[in-house]
C-alpha cells in the first residue's frame, strides 16, 4: 500500500464528506427555498468528490474497503478532515463564511491536483476543480452581500470571521506523508497556495466592508485525527444507519 497517497486522500476525501453532511443539515431550513437549494446541490458535489476520493482511496489500500465502508464504518479518531469542515453550521452568516474559506482553498487545490502525476487523482481534480470555483464564487457573493448589508448582518458576518478564522491554519497543514507526495509531484504543498488563498480572502473582504484578522492561535489537528467533540456528533447521525444494518443493501 502507498500510505501517503491513501492518507492524503483519507485527507480530501473527509474534508468533503464532513462539509457535505453539515451542508445537509440546512435542507429544509434555509432562508428561503432558493437558497435551500443551492446549499442542497453544493453538498451533493462534495459527497460526489468524496465518494471518488474514498472509493480511490480504498484501491490503494488494498483491503476491500469502498467509499461507504470508509465513510460509514470508521470512528472519528480515524478521519482525517480540517478542523474548519466539521464545526457547527450556527447561522447562515457562520455558514457561508466557511464555505467561502474552504472551497477557495479547494478550488486552489484541485486546480493543482488536476497536473498531478497520479492520473486518476488529476481526473478527479480536473472535475472536482469546475465544482469547487462555481463553490467559491458563490460564497463569495454572500460574503459581501452580508458584510455590506444591514448593520445586523455585518455584525454576524464579523462573528463568524471570528469564529472560522483560528482554523485556517490547520487547512493549510502539510504533515510529513503529503510533503512526500508532493516531492513525488502528486500533490503540491499546501502551504504554496496561502499567498493565493490571502489575496483573494482580501479582496472579497474589501468589497464586504470586513477587515482580515491578525495573528490569533491557531487551532490545528485535524490532519492528525485531533479533532472536537463535533465530529463525533455529526458522524453519528451519518453513520447510524449503515453501522445498525451493516449487511442491508439498497
Amino acid at each position: 500500500m502507498d500510505k501517503p497517497l491513501f492518507n492524503a486522500l483519507l485527507q480530501m476525501g473527509d474534508d468533503s464528506l464532513v462539509l457535505g453532511q453539515r451542508l445537509c443539515e440546512w435542507s429544509g431550513k434555509a432562508p428561503t427555498i432558493e437558497v435551500d437549494l443551492s446549499l442542497s446541490n453544493l453538498a451533493l458535489d462534495l459527497i460526489g468528490q468524496a465518494t471518488m476520493l474514498l472509493d480511490y482511496a480504498g484501491q490503494v489500500e488494498g483491503e476491500g474497503r469502498d467509499a461507504d465502508r470508509l465513510a460509514f464504518h470508521r470512528d472519528a479518531e480515524l478521519f482525517r478532515n480540517s478542523l474548519m469542515v466539521e464545526q457547527p453550521n450556527g447561522d447562515f452568516a457562520r455558514t457561508v463564511m466557511r464555505h467561502f474559506f474552504f472551497a477557495t482553498y479547494a478550488s486552489a487545490l484541485y486546480e493543482a491536483l488536476s497536473k498531478s502525476s497520479d492520473e486518476t487523482l488529476a481526473a478527479i481534480a480536473a472535475k472536482a476543480v469546475k465544482e469547487l470555483r462555481y463553490h467559491s464564487e458563490y460564497a463569495a457573493e454572500w460574503v459581501v452581500r452580508l458584510g455590506d448589508g444591514t448593520e445586523e448582518s455585518h455584525s454576524r458576518m464579523v462573528k463568524a470571521l471570528d469564529w472560522h478564522w483560528r482554523f485556517i491554519d490547520d487547512l493549510f497543514e502539510d504533515d510529513a506523508d503529503w510533503a512526500e507526495l508532493a516531492e513525488r509531484g502528486i500533490v503540491p504543498l499546501r502551504a504554496t497556495l496561502r499567498g493565493n488563498f490571502g489575496k483573494r480572502v482580501a479582496q472579497v473582504f474589501g468589497e464586504a466592508t470586513l477587515e482580515v484578522p491578525g495573528e490569533v492561535w491557531p487551532l490545528t489537528g485535524g490532519r492528525q485525527g485531533r479533532h472536537s467533540e463535533h465530529l463525533s456528533l455529526v458522524l453519528a447521525e451519518m453513520q447510524v444507519l449503515p453501522r445498525a444494518h451493516p449487511a442491508a443493501t439498497w
